[in-house]
C-alpha cells in the first residue's frame, strides 16, 4: 500500500509540473462550454440586407421598417438600381436583397396584389433558406395586419430566387469546409506530431548536431506535408466536381494557389506548436483545441458567424480557416477573381508570414 501511495504522489508531481497539460485539462471544459453554448445555434440574427425601393411610398417604407424591426435583419444600404445587386453580393457582406417594384403601394392597396422579390446569397444554402423563411414570415405578418385594417383582400406576392446555388445543395458548403478541415488536420496536426516525435525520441538532437541548419531541418520536415496536402486538395476538388457537381466558376490556378497558401499557414502553425511542446500527446491536444475546434465552429463552416456574440465574431477574425473558406466559396461559387478576394488573401498571407517567422525563431531558441 505504501508503494502505491508513493507512486500516486509521484504521478501527481508530474502532472503539476507540466503547466501546459494543466492548462489543457482545466481550459478545455471552459472553452467547450463557451463554444458550444454560444456558437452552436440555428438562429440567424442581425443579417445585413440591402433594399432596392423603387416605389418609395408609405407601404414600402412600412414594410422595410417591419423587416428591420424584427431583429433578424439590418439594412446595410439602399440600392439605386438593379445594376448594384450583383456587386453587393460579390462583396460578401449583404446576404439578402429586398426588391420593391414601382407602384408597390398602389398595387398593394388598389390592385390587391403587390409583387416583391427576395434575392438571397445561397452559397450557404442552409442560411439562405433560413433567411428566406424569416423574411416570408415577416411579410406575411405585415400582410395580415394590413388586411385587418382595410376591407380589401390585399395580397403580397413574393418571388424568391437563390443566387449562386439555385438547387440549394448543401454539398456546395461542405466541400469548402471539408477541404479546410482536412488541410488543417494534415498540415498542422501531423506536422506538429511528427516534429514532436523526433524530440520525444531524442533523434532531434542528432539532427541538430549534424551540419544541417535548423531552417533546413524544418523545411525537410514540412515539404512532404506540403506535397501531401496539395494532393489531398486536388482529390477533394476532383471528387466535388465529378461526384457532387461542385462548380469551379473562378480561376482554377488561383484556387490552387490559395490552397497552397493555406497549407503554408497550417504548416507554420504546426511548426509553432511543435516548438512549444515536448510530447506528442500535448501537441495533439493543442492542435485539436487550438486549431480543429475553431476551424469547425468559428470559421462559418457549420454555423453562421452573424448569429454569434460579438466577442466570438471578433475572435473568428484570427482563425485562418475563416478567410480560406471565404476565398473558396467566392472563387468556386461566385466566380470571383483576385480583385474580389485580395483582402482575405492578404490577411491569410500576413498570418502565414507571421506564424512562419515566429515558429522558426521559437524553434531555434529552444533547440539550437
Amino acid at each position: 500500500m505504501r508503494e502505491f501511495l508513493v507512486f500516486v504522489r509521484k504521478e501527481c508531481y508530474h502532472i503539476f509540473r507540466d503547466r501546459r497539460t494543466l492548462l489543457i485539462l482545466f481550459g478545455m471544459p471552459v472553452v467547450l462550454i463557451v463554444l458550444f453554448g454560444f456558437a452552436i445555434t440555428n438562429e440567424v440574427r442581425n443579417v445585413k440586407i440591402a433594399v432596392l425601393d423603387q416605389a418609395k411610398d408609405t407601404y414600402s417604407r412600412q414594410l422595410t421598417d417591419r423587416i428591420t424591426a424584427s431583429g433578424y435583419f439590418t439594412v446595410d444600404r439602399y440600392l439605386a438600381s438593379e445594376k448594384d445587386i450583383e456587386p453587393v453580393f460579390r462583396e460578401g457582406e449583404v446576404k439578402v436583397v429586398v426588391v420593391l417594384p414601382p407602384n408597390f403601394g398602389h398595387e398593394f392597396y388598389h390592385g390587391r396584389k403587390a409583387p416583391l422579390q427576395l434575392l438571397t446569397d445561397a452559397s450557404d444554402p442552409n442560411t439562405g433558406t433560413t433567411l428566406v423563411n424569416y423574411a416570408n414570415a415577416i411579410i406575411l405578418q405585415y400582410q395580415q395586419e394590413m388586411t385587418g385594417k382595410v376591407t380589401l383582400p390585399l395580397t403580397i406576392q413574393t418571388a424568391s430566387r437563390m443566387i449562386y446555388n439555385p438547387s440549394l445543395k448543401s454539398v456546395f458548403l461542405f466541400v469548402p469546409g471539408v477541404m479546410t478541415l482536412i488541410l488543417m488536420l494534415v498540415s498542422a496536426m501531423m506536422t506538429s506530431i511528427t516534429i514532436t516525435r523526433e524530440k520525444e525520441l531524442g533523434t532531434m538532437e542528432i539532427l541538430l548536431v549534424s551540419p544541417l541548419k535548423p531552417l533546413t531541418i524544418i523545411a525537410g520536415k514540412v515539404i512532404p506535408y506540403i506535397a501531401l496536402s496539395f494532393i489531398i486538395a486536388l482529390t477533394i476538388l476532383a471528387m466535388g466536381f465529378w461526384i457532387f457537381g461542385m462548380p469551379v466558376k473562378g480561376s482554377l490556378l488561383l484556387l490552387l494557389l490559395e490552397c497552397l497558401l493555406f497549407c503554408l499557414a497550417a504548416l507554420s502553425l504546426g511548426i509553432l506548436i511543435s516548438s512549444l511542446t515536448n510530447s506528442q500527446q500535448t501537441a495533439m491536444m493543442i492542435s485539436m483545441m487550438g486549431l480543429l475546434l475553431p476551424t469547425i465552429l468559428l470559421s462559418g463552416f457549420v454555423f453562421p458567424l452573424e448569429s454569434m456574440p460579438k466577442p466570438l465574431q471578433v475572435f473568428a477574425n484570427i482563425v485562418p480557416a475563416k478567410w480560406f473558406i471565404i476565398i473558396l466559396k467566392d472563387i468556386m461559387l461566385k466566380g470571383a477573381g483576385l480583385r474580389q478576394v485580395w483582402q482575405p488573401t492578404l490577411i491569410l498571407g500576413g498570418m502565414t508570414l507571421f506564424f512562419l517567422v515566429l515558429s522558426v525563431r521559437k524553434f531555434k531558441t529552444r533547440l539550437s
